[in-house]
């Protein structure tokens, strides 16, 4: 151990944001690096009091509860950020917007949104420690991590709950651009297969169509530009399903480029000689009502510069 600061005794005085919540998850979301043991074992000890008296893991916080928390000293390994400093400050210029309840990043390919299933390090442990003084920083939805553009996380919880009900009631669009194999057909303006998940013996997960026994699933299409080849469409997932739209394009005989799932090993290729090395689908924009003020915002993100440069590249295909 060689961390020569020596930690202090912490008061927190609950506000509205955080009342309702049971103490062991806010002090999970407070308590940055700390084991969810060792925070089960503070309170048992009463080494972390409310109104100065002991209290239960499940106990739920209440406006203007004190909390003292006694001096917690935590293994430098548990937060492996320094390694990661690259990655962290490059997340700085991918800041779309931010206030004091949200932001929107547009989060790179090939970064997964958090650590686990083999990720010890990803964009949500990354903006904790961007932005090490924030009290909260949850997702608010996910992108798969080949997945770039447009991800939204949440900084007070009030925020959090009310754009997950804007998601549900289908009140926010998400609209992606995705380069498909093959001439796209402009009437193809709607896909509806139903989607069901596979677990693999190897943990891996793959969805695939299933109209009888899969959740139903709709994305709508527009084509935004024809090449020699491919297609560059516009995506609009209705509801949010597991790999929507990467499936919806496959099932209709048009993959998206480099995708390592349900992508076409030639026109794969095709695109990797000139220059693609990641998954051509990007969140392009994002519109919801604003949490605080009511207003509906619509956030864009560019394209990277590769995907740029692959378009480029294309020969653009005469309409018919």
């Amino acid at each position: 151990m060689n961390d020569t600061t020596k930690p202090q005794v912490r008061f927190i005085t609950v506000d509205v944001e955080d009342a309702g919540q049971r103490i062991d998850n806010f002090l999970l979301k407070t308590l940055k690096g700390v084991p969810k043991s060792m925070i089960y074992r503070l309170l048992r000890k009463g080494e972390i009091r409310v109104n100065k008296k002991r209290t239960k893991p499940d106990y739920k916080l209440k406006d203007e509860d004190v909390l003292r928390i006694a001096p917690i000293r935590v293994s430098e390994k548990s937060a492996p950020v320094s390694t990661q400093l690259n990655v962290v400050a490059n997340l700085e210029k991918q800041i779309l917007f931010e206030d004091d309840r949200l932001i929107v990043i547009n989060k790179p390919s090939g970064m997964a949104v958090h650590g686990g299933s083999g990720v010890n390090f990803g964009l949500i442990e990354a903006l904790r420690a961007l932005r090490p003084d924030a009290r909260m920083l949850e997702l608010v939805h996910r992108l798969d991590r080949d997945t770039s553009g447009c991800l939204v996380v949440a900084k007070k919880r009030s925020a959090l709950r009310n754009l997950h009900e804007q998601l549900r009631n289908k009140k926010v669009q998400k609209f992606y651009h995705a380069l498909v194999k093959g001439r796209w057909s402009a009437k193809i303006t709607r896909v509806t297969e139903g989607l069901k998940k596979n677990d693999l013996k190897s943990g891996e997960r793959i969805v695939v169509v299933d109209n009888i026994n899969g959740k139903e699933s709709e994305t709508r299409f527009k084509v935004i530009q024809h090449y020699k080849d491919a297609t560059l469409v516009r995506a609009f997932p209705v509801t949010g399903r597991t790999h929507q739209i990467r499936v919806h394009c496959q099932t209709k005989g048009h993959p998206i480029a480099c995708d390592a799932k349900y992508g076409h090993p030639e026109f794969d290729a095709q695109m990797k000689a000139h220059g693609l090395d990641r998954l051509f689908l990007h969140a392009a924009s994002i519109e919801f009502t604003h949490p605080l003020t009511e207003k509906r915002i619509k956030v864009e993100a560019p394209l990277a510069p590769s995907l740029d440069a692959l378009l480029s590249k294309l020969t653009v295909a005469k309409t018919s």
